[in-house]
């Protein structure tokens, strides 16, 4: 059975190829994904990072290499799929709108940086946040940080798009919030079509910014330059 299964599988991916295909809004977890420590993850990948090295013929006993397991496994969880773990999740706080400002507030230009799910190779781009207040007001470091714990993980650009505005709803209690990323994808930049200058660009609009002129007011802002 197992061999069957296995089989179907290899057929299925190769039906994908190099088609950007996304299953779900939600990133694919095991229910079982956080039954172990992250210091035995560390353990864990450490030993398969330092089996490939091998299989590529790599010497593990060079000085130059033979930290790279370690240093790859614990890069793994504690930076570059941190976001995996929900015990990371930033606490957005929010405060009362107390100065009843009732325009749209945008966060642009969040620096970003994630890895495709289906080469783990990097994304590197940009978000562009808004948000209109109901009541309710963020810092805006919070925004970054909601940015950042979507981003570290194996993701798919429209997934951390729609991830990055469902934070933002529930932490506000509002369907008013947007987001715009462009971003440049490794897997298209630097192998298989090797297209260096071409990125993506997702966007999710909710509530008002599903309104034209709320929309393209929101998009003319990111049109904006801020030198210093």
């Amino acid at each position: 059975m197992f061999e069957l299964n296995s089989k179907m599988n290899d057929e299925r991916i190769e039906e994908i190829g190099e088609n950007h295909v996304a299953t779900s809004a939600e990133n694919p977890i095991r229910p079982d994904a956080f039954d172990i420590s992250d210091e035995e993850k560390i353990v864990k990948i450490e030993k398969s990072v330092k089996d490939i090295l091998h299989t590529l013929g790599m010497d593990l006993t060079d000085d130059s290499i033979q930290g790279t397991p370690k240093r790859v496994a614990k890069a793994f969880i504690n930076e570059m799929f941190m976001g995996l773990n929900p015990k990371n999740k930033p606490k957005a706080s929010t405060f009362d709108n107390n100065y009843n400002y009732g325009e749209m507030l945008v966060e642009k230009n969040i620096v970003l940086y994630s890895t495709c799910e289906h080469h783990l190779l990097p994304i590197i781009g940009r978000a562009h946040v808004a948000y209109i207040s109901d009541g309710k007001v963020i810092g805006l470091s919070k925004m970054n940080r909601i940015v950042e714990y979507f981003s570290k993980r194996p993701q798919v650009q429209e997934r951390l798009t729609m991830q990055i505005v469902q934070a933002m709803q529930e932490a506000l209690g509002t369907e008013d919030v947007a987001c715009v990323i462009d971003a440049k994808h490794l897997c298209v930049n630097s192998r298989g079509i090797k297209d260096i200058e071409s990125s993506t660009v997702t966007s999710e609009f909710g509530g008002k910014f599903k309104e034209k002129e709320t929309k393209k007011e929101f998009l003319q802002y990111l049109q904006m330059d801020t030198p210093f």
